[in-house]
């Protein structure tokens, strides 16, 4: 048995309680990984509430499909399968299990070609769940194409994606601006933003700059709202799924001059995956990308943990810690 957190029906917070579940043994080409750290964040929200209705599809009609959350992980290989040849017993090690969960638990077990690579030798377990998230490498590099030059801007800079966002920009070479709050600000600016917007002052469409990428991490803007201060040829990112966006994407995708693009980069395929992690641990290693870590709960008051992401405007990732 292992200690994991449980949701068995959709809730506040609170219906969030940490139970002993049975745990999960390899298979031949499996690793199991008992996890050090794991990060709780916004899809985790969406899951334990089942919001938005659509979104219960994914996530079970009428109770969790999922009753332990949590994709993004790091810790150490407890035992591998026979046929296990990348991993060694006591390796330090990576990863997510999205788009399925499970990893606010003790242990996990995943393929050994699954989306899992070695720690980063650099950082902590805390800090390595918080970079398992590769959502802002595939949206800036598969999806912008952002190069050297371009001006670009990510709403929602102090988050768990855009605090990355903002460091990946920075070291391909463009010019970044932050948006987020003023308690953020000087987080913002240390991250590599050569400016940095506080919301609460400004509206970063009405403030006379235009840009050829705006990543809207936040998903509190628009299309519509961010086509007047896009240069010819930009796009509009965001990681909020609406059914404007939908119709926008393959409609700027034929006809006009700026694009709209949303993605869901939980889906895309583990050995993608695996090569954005051992990319982030390349970064992480060269000190080109720092973790940001807002806040480190016991896995006790998992429940907290959900309240505070809950709560809006976290600084980097909200992290539960296993032991």
């Amino acid at each position: 048995m292992m200690l994991a957190a449980v949701s068995r029906r959709y809730g506040a917070p609170d219906v969030v309680t940490v139970a002993d579940v049975p745990r999960p043994e390899p298979g031949d080409d499996e690793i199991l990984v008992r996890v050090r750290a794991a990060t709780v964040g916004v899809v985790d929200g969406l899951a334990r509430r089942g919001s938005p209705w659509y979104a219960r599809g994914h996530f079970g009609p009428l109770r969790p499909r999922f009753p332990v959350l949590g994709c993004d992980f790091a810790g150490q290989v407890e035992a591998a399968g026979p046929a296990v040849s990348r991993f060694g017993v006591g390796e330090a090690v990576f990863g997510t299990i999205a788009p399925r969960f499970g990893a606010h638990a003790e242990y996990v077990c995943l393929p050994e070609h699954g989306a899992v690579a070695p720690k980063p030798a650099s950082v902590t377990y805390p800090e390595a769940a918080a970079l398992a998230d590769a959502t802002a490498l595939c949206f800036l590099r598969d999806k912008a194409g952002l190069r050297a030059g371009q001006a670009v801007l990510v709403n929602g800079a102090s988050g768990a994606v855009g605090s990355v966002a903002v460091q990946l920009a920075r070291h391909v070479g463009a010019t970044v601006t932050g948006v987020c709050s003023g308690p953020h600000v000087r987080l913002v600016r240390k991250l590599g933003a050569e400016s940095v917007l506080d919301y609460t002052r400004t509206d970063f469409t009405r403030a006379g700059r235009s840009y050829d990428v705006i990543f809207d991490v936040a998903g509190t803007s628009s299309f519509g709202r961010c086509r007047r201060v896009l240069n010819r040829g930009g796009v509009y990112l965001t990681t909020a799924p609406s059914p404007a966006i939908f119709v926008q994407m393959p409609w700027t995708a034929r006809f006009g001059s700026r694009r709209a693009v949303v993605a869901f980069t939980g889906l895309r395929s583990a050995s993608e995956k695996r090569e954005d992690l051992l990319v982030i641990k390349e970064l992480a290693e060269a000190s080109a990308l720092t973790p940001v870590v807002g806040a480190c709960y016991p896995l006790a008051r998992i429940a907290d943990a959900h309240r505070h992401v809950d709560a809006g405007h976290k600084k980097g990732s909200i992290v539960v810690m296993m032991s």
